[in-house]
């Protein structure tokens, strides 16, 4: 089928005259390919990773240490999703800081989008879960994402609240409830 824009295209949910490349704090949500529970599971209301949930969590806390430009908030990985909360750009870490091995010195490489972080990792997290499973090109992510612009520091304390409560909430999301 031809590529048609009258019914080929989707809303974008972005926030519209907002410059992603420029210093920010955002709120991301990645959902796993159908929604499968690939991450582990809720027990008593606190989340228990799997070897596949490691694998997220040991990455989300990787890029916080490599890329430069970025700062790693809270976050939580659930059974089938995770949260996270980045601050991108000039916040403590960003642009420049001392050299280290994941940052050797050299020229000053300019802070990339949050949309190639989000697809980096993702990329990553997909290679080594299919390494893992011995599932060659399996999808793990479901195309795109969710994110939000965090506005102040009220609305970065309401967020981090709700990723903090997003496990104990777990039975109560009518999305989540264990098919019968």
């Amino acid at each position: 089928m031809k590529y048609d824009p009258d019914l080929h295209h989707r809303r974008s949910i972005r926030l519209s005259n907002h410059d992603y490349h420029r210093p920010g704090a955002y709120f991301i949500t990645l959902v796993t390919h159908g929604r499968e529970r690939l991450f582990g599971e809720i027990v008593n209301g606190d989340m228990s990773l799997n070897a596949l949930g490691g694998i997220v969590e040991e990455e989300w806390r990787r890029t916080g240490r490599v890329r430069r430009e970025i700062e790693i908030d809270a976050f939580v990985v659930m059974p089938n999703h995770a949260h996270m909360i980045v601050l991108v750009g000039a916040h403590g870490r960003a642009p420049l800081h001392a050299p280290t091995p994941e940052h050797p010195p050299g020229p000053f490489r300019a802070p990339r989008s949050l949309g190639s972080l989000v697809a980096g990792f993702k990329s990553v997290v997909t290679k080594r879960i299919n390494e893992a499973c011995d599932t060659p090109r399996a999808p793990v992510w479901q195309r795109n994402y969710y994110e939000h612009v965090i506005r102040d520091e009220t609305e970065l304390a309401h967020i981090r609240q709700y990723i903090l409560d997003n496990p104990p909430r777990w039975k109560e999301d009518p999305e989540n409830v264990s098919p019968l």
